[in-house]
């Protein structure tokens, strides 16, 4: 196989050398975020990796990641280095399963489950934990051998971005109940989806266990050794928005108001809009919003192609702001990654999980999901701050981000409700 990881890439028949079952092996599937990200899914998807390498017993981790070939607009060569060191040093193994042509139709993540679950059954033998990182993986509690826990991460669902979409909700919702029926967990990344996993799906609560998004350690908190060059017109100051290219993500509201503070002659510094689509392609959105920004004649930058490092502009000296425009949203990352860079004021609207992390007037400052007028305000408020007000919110955000989005530690909470023979395992010295 023609892998771009350069790990030794295990063919599943070694599966007995650190002892299966309840005494070993986490099995994660996971879609994006190993060999690059086009998504806050990606970062979390990382992060989430990086802390089950920390916790659990050396070689007990196997990740089945779907391939990403180089050139992919998902593959990012430095990305999937870092990882690869890091898997490494936990002695990971890694089970890629070519399945990039499996993450549209449910028909085909239904295919993308039952691949990817047949490729770790080596190491399921018995027993074990086997987690499913995001909506492609929600039906793999159908496969999943007998006398294995579930765990499914879903950080978004079809009823929230895609309410129109009957079959991708359907689809959802058999893959929520047959994890639910066999006595598995589906995490809530934040308190927002908790109550939408609960309502909008119908789950019992006794099935839905806490595991809120966050951060690692210092993660964003070091600026970057190479920071990505800023479009020219940015260098005099900017304001930054970042996301996917899709409508759930506000940015046509973003654009309505910068509009309307050009309107009233107020001076918004340059807007660099980081707008990326998953193939790498333009989108009907991106076209949407290059037509705004056309018709509006702002004075902004809108990049289509999303490159992990644009996170390396929230150190940025010269960055005044940073907007979160979702209409919904069912945690929200950039604000934390603002928060631990010290970047801001941090400008977001109060759709689900935004909510909770940016605090009017505290962490930053608030508006509704699609008021652009309301936004607009907001934003000229976080322009407006005095040096000391500015230093507050950075304060405050920081503390939120310390005491209450302590990924490793959410993480570890998680697993000890879901899965506490991991932690058996560990003191027993396995592996």
């Amino acid at each position: 196989m023609n892998n771009t990881l350069n790990l030794v890439y295990d063919n599943g028949r070694s599966a007995g050398l650190h002892g299966a079952g309840r005494d070993g092996h986490v099995v994660v599937l996971v879609h994006e975020g190993v060999y690059g990200a086009v998504s806050g899914s990606g970062f979390s998807n990382r992060a989430f990796l990086t802390a089950l390498a920390r916790i659990l017993p050396y070689g007990n981790l196997v990740v089945v990641p779907v391939l990403l070939p180089q050139g992919h607009p998902g593959h990012d060569p430095c990305w999937a280095a870092e990882v690869e060191g890091m898997l490494a040093d936990a002695g990971a193994h890694v089970l890629p399963v070519r399945g990039a042509s499996l993450l549209g139709t449910p028909v085909d993540c239904e295919a993308l489950c039952y691949l990817a679950v047949r490729r770790a059954a080596a190491y399921l033998d018995g027993g074990g934990l086997l987690v499913g990182c995001d909506v492609p993986f929600l039906a793999i509690g159908s496969y999943a051998p007998e006398g294995v826990d579930v765990l499914l991460v879903p950080r978004s669902t079809a009823k929230l971005t895609r309410p129109g979409d009957q079959e991708q909700i359907a689809w959802e919702q058999h893959g929520l109940d047959a994890a639910a029926e066999r006595g598995g967990r589906i995490a809530a990344i934040s308190a927002h989806m908790r109550d939408h996993l609960v309502n909008a799906y119908g789950l019992p609560t006794r099935a839905v266990v806490d595991l809120p998004n966050g951060l690692l350690g210092n993660e964003g908190r070091t600026e970057p050794a190479h920071m990505l060059p800023l479009p020219a017109s940015a260098e005099a100051g900017f304001v930054l928005a970042m996301g996917r290219a899709e409508a759930s993500k506000g940015f046509a509201d973003l654009l309505h108001a910068l509009r309307l503070l050009a309107n009233e002659r107020f001076p918004v510094p340059h807007m660099v809009l980081v707008a990326g689509s998953r193939s790498g392609e333009s989108n009907a959105y991106q076209k949407h919003l290059r037509g705004l920004l056309d018709r509006y004649d702002l004075d902004a930058s809108l990049l289509t192609r999303f490159d992990p490092r644009v996170r390396g502009w929230l150190h940025h000296p010269k960055l005044r702001a940073v907007v979160v425009p979702s209409r919904t949203e069912p945690f929200g990352r950039i604000p934390l990654e603002a928060f631990a860079a010290g970047a801001g004021p941090v400008v977001a609207t109060t759709a689900g999980g935004l909510a909770q992390t940016v605090l009017d007037g505290v962490t930053g400052f608030s508006a509704p999901p699609a008021a652009p007028l309301a936004l607009a305000l907001a934003l000229r408020r976080a322009l407006e701050v005095s040096p000391v007000e500015r230093a507050q919110l950075a304060k405050e955000g920081a503390r939120l981000v310390a005491e209450r989005h302590d990924y490793a530690a959410t993480i570890q909470g998680a697993l000890a409700e879901c899965a506490p023979w991991v932690f058996q395992a560990r003191a027993g010295g396995c592996g």
